[in-house]
């Protein structure tokens, strides 16, 4: 009798805390999309991403965080994965932004959390805090601003008219910030390596960019940006009166958000810590495991884990 040439069969897969669930939410009839892992049981930490990113930017990070950690990041509604309805069919403003995300958290029965934000990720985090400030576990900033300081005059020199006046010629230079070219730029101008960066992280950004009608999603968001500037007392205030344990984490390259962003926040913040970092606007690409190490220090319940 010849020999059986049935393969074994293979060990089932179990997953582990560690692996990212990649999971959708029904939020007032549109889809959410979140990356999720680690034990509910553990710590909260939300991530809250940037422009023109999604919860993608956060990939590497998310898995040396759940062991210590209950990890959430959502796509932000028109970002990523989630719903993206046009400007007739959804408000887009950061209050309706942050609307949405706290209430996913309220259906995923995340109650309090140390908010991890860049970039979009602080005008939405510092909402969600200065509104209930008794859900924040603690801040993680990293390249997001709540100082006017910290705006580049990339930024002043465009958005400062569009912000006065949407017309022909200032959204013609907003749209500059859609384009491929502003889109690689973010990531690899100030990075430590560029030519280690992979491209796949910005090739990604912009096809989400380059949506049908995505384009005025963004520029309505650019118009509204204006409405964070108006709030930056209102959340250095909440800084100085509870005084969230706060981790400063900042690409010092990022010609966008500007290292004096990051230094500002000691004014109201004196305790925070703070760490400058050799890289660029996401300089999660090239220091996830340096931050994640800083996070772990931080937040955690005992001394970091080294990996």
């Amino acid at each position: 009798m010849p020999p059986s040439t049935t393969a074994p069969r293979p060990p089932s897969f179990t997953p582990t805390t560690r692996s990212t669930r990649y999971q959708f939410a029904t939020v007032d009839g549109r889809r959410v999309f979140y990356r999720e892992a680690g034990s509910p049981d553990a710590p909260a930490i939300v991530l809250l991403h940037g422009f023109p990113s999604s919860s993608h930017m956060f990939r590497d990070l998310i898995p040396l965080l759940a062991d210590d950690f209950h990890v959430i990041a959502p796509d932000y509604i028109g970002f990523g994965h989630s719903d993206a309805p046009g400007v007739t069919e959804f408000v887009y403003s950061f209050d309706n932004l942050t609307s949405v995300v706290a209430a996913l958290l309220d259906q995923l029965g995340i109650r309090k959390s140390i908010l991890y934000m860049q970039d979009y990720g602080g005008p939405i985090g510092f909402r969600l805090a200065a509104n209930a400030p008794d859900r924040v576990a603690g801040l993680v900033i990293q390249n997001a601003n709540a100082y006017l300081e910290g705006v580049g005059q990339p930024l002043l020199d465009t958005f400062l008219p569009f912000w006065k006046a949407w017309n022909d010629d200032t959204e013609r230079a907003a749209r500059a910030f859609l384009t491929v070219e502003t889109t690689q730029f973010e990531y690899t101008a100030g990075a430590r390596a560029p030519l280690q960066l992979n491209p796949d992280a910005w090739t990604l950004d912009q096809a989400r960019l380059d949506r049908p009608g995505n384009d005025l999603v963004q520029l309505t968001l650019f118009k509204d940006y204006e409405s964070n500037v108006a709030l930056y007392d209102k959340w250095h205030a909440y800084f100085r009166q509870h005084t969230p344990k706060t981790l400063i984490a900042w690409g010092v390259n990022d010609p966008l958000f500007v290292r004096a962003g990051a230094e500002a926040y000691l004014r109201d913040l004196p305790d925070a810590e703070l760490h400058l970092l050799d890289g660029s606007h996401f300089v999660l690409e090239e220091y996830a495991h340096e931050i994640a190490d800083h996070i772990r220090r931080v937040f955690g319940s005992g001394a970091a884990r080294r990996r």
